[in-house]
């Protein structure tokens, strides 16, 4: 009962701009996603691959590329990273090798044909920013403002 009345108290509270701007905003992320999307499968690559792809390269400074490594930057579970490393190992995109220090940690590394491939994707999708970022980030300082006006208005 409290959750129901927590709920309707927060719709009276947003306001009809408020929740175009989320819509928009929504829309904005979706749109860019679905360009990322094509982009992959344009490439011969499933979304999730480009995203493990880029996980590899983008971890933060000091971390492994392990499984577990992986599973957390993707918020997926261990057995779906697993599967979706072993699709790209049989690709010939990334490779698993034993790390020196403890051989019994298994490293994931893009093969050379998975570094052409990233960098023709991050240039796309470096181009497609270039275009879609400024509705992106006026879709976002809008939501953002708002949150920030409702939360003043309130305390």
């Amino acid at each position: 009962m409290e959750d129901d009345l927590s709920s309707e108290k927060l719709n009276r509270d947003i306001s009809e701009s408020g929740f175009r701007q989320l819509a928009e905003f929504r829309r904005c992320i979706r749109q860019f996603l679905h360009f990322s999307e094509e982009a992959a499968r344009s490439k011969g690559i499933e979304p999730h691959q480009h995203q493990l792809l880029l996980a590899i390269k983008g971890l933060p400074g000091g971390a492994r590329p392990t499984i577990t490594a992986l599973s957390q930057q993707l918020f997926l579970r261990h057995h779906s990273t697993v599967e979706l490393v072993d699709r790209l190992v049989t690709r010939g995109v990334v490779k698993r090798r034993h790390c020196d220090e403890d051989r019994r940690e298994v490293l994931v590394e893009l093969t050379h044909h998975g570094e052409e491939l990233l960098d023709q994707l991050s240039i796309l999708h470096w181009d497609e920013l270039r275009v879609a970022g400024p509705a992106l980030s006026a879709a976002l300082s809008a939501v953002v403002h708002h949150s920030t006006r409702r939360r003043r208005g309130s305390a």
